[in-house]
């Protein structure tokens, strides 16, 4: 199985996600979690707003907010 995160931002911001490793698919759901837990600074930085996670085509969660509240 995939699963992997799907993100919003203003379009212009999402051109640097590629060198964040969001793209990557990962092999588990634990995995997935485990990279946005460390790579949260680098994308709130990068104007993304949410999140959500998806294993193959199915919706697990989200969209979750990465703003600060």
């Amino acid at each position: 199985m995939s699963w992997f995160w799907r993100a919003e931002a203003p379009s212009a911001e999402l051109a640097g996600l590629a060198e964040t490793g969001f793209a990557d698919a990962f092999v588990s759901q634990a995995e997935a979690e485990a990279w946005l837990t460390s790579s949260y600074p680098a994308l709130a930085e990068l104007g993304v707003r949410t999140v959500a996670l998806y294993e193959e085509q199915r919706l697990v969660y989200g969209p979750m907010s990465l703003e600060p509240e």
